[in-house]
């Protein structure tokens, strides 16, 4: 398809999205929400494809909602639209493994578009922030809920409460990001991330990102209870024989996603 406000393209078993509203710094308007579903199903039913990169540009993953377009919404319209939830839906529960590679401002509806995703590569020029309390609202795609997760309270508080914007060192040091390399090697970083996952078993990556995401959603016991059942389940595909056959033969798998 031609898209209008992203790139998509594919290298080996790994799908490339790329936002490319630059004269907007990537904002997320309804076009580009649209435009993003429509590639994300197009990846998930493509079995050549077993990974996925969502990137930006190195001025901007995305500088969050086109507020241009936010401010003419009235509380009906935002409700029964949905606005942007639809794509958090769509990533929250997408099947296949997403490595974001992050770059600039990674604000608002951006932070809360990369904390949807599984494997976090940011250049050491990225800032964070959840800055809606700035025009008078709050994160409403999971900002308040998946940050405080991943930084904790009291650091999400301070972020949601004044809008204050912390940079990638200390992202990683929270355990925002999963890792930070030179601003020149970010995409490239994440692209290598993404072709060690696609390498692997696509059975056994779909039901470790299951396995891992339940584990913010149950109590320790139920999650054990939740994780054996996918290990046994494991056991009746043929990627864990033949991953297993391949270790005892000394080669390399060769998994077939069954």
């Amino acid at each position: 398809m031609n898209y209008e406000t992203i790139a998509v393209s594919k290298e080996g078993m790994v799908g490339v999205i790329t936002l490319n509203r630059p004269q907007a710094m990537n904002a997320l308007s309804t076009t580009m929400v649209t435009e993003l579903i429509s590639a994300l199903s197009g990846f998930e039913i493509d079995d050549g494809v077993r990974c996925l990169v969502i990137a930006g540009s190195e001025r901007a993953f995305s500088a969050g909602a086109d507020i241009k377009e936010m401010a003419e919404m009235t509380a009906v319209q935002m409700a029964m639209t949905g606005h942007f939830f639809p794509l958090w839906d769509k990533v929250g529960k997408y099947p296949k493994p997403i490595v974001g590679a992050l770059s600039g401002f990674v604000l608002g509806g951006g932070l809360e578009l990369a904390m949807s995703l599984d494997v976090l590569v940011a250049s050491e020029t990225t800032q964070f922030g959840q800055p809606e309390i700035d025009i008078g609202v709050i994160p409403g795609g999971g900002g308040t809920q998946r940050l405080t997760r991943a930084v904790g309270k009291y650091k999400a508080m301070e972020m949601v409460l004044t809008g204050k914007r912390i940079g990638a060192e200390e992202a990683k040091y929270l355990g925002l990001v999963s890792r930070v390399v030179p601003k020149e090697a970010y995409l490239d970083e994440a692209m290598k991330v993404a072709k060690e996952i696609a390498s692997k078993s696509p059975v056994a990556t779909r039901l470790a990102k299951m396995a891992v995401n339940k584990a913010f959603e149950m109590g320790l016991r139920d999650g054990i209870d939740f994780e054996r059942e996918l290990f046994y389940l494991l056991f009746a595909s043929e990627d864990a024989k033949e991953g297993m056959k391949a270790f005892m033969e000394k080669r390399q798998a060769d998994f077939k996603g069954k």
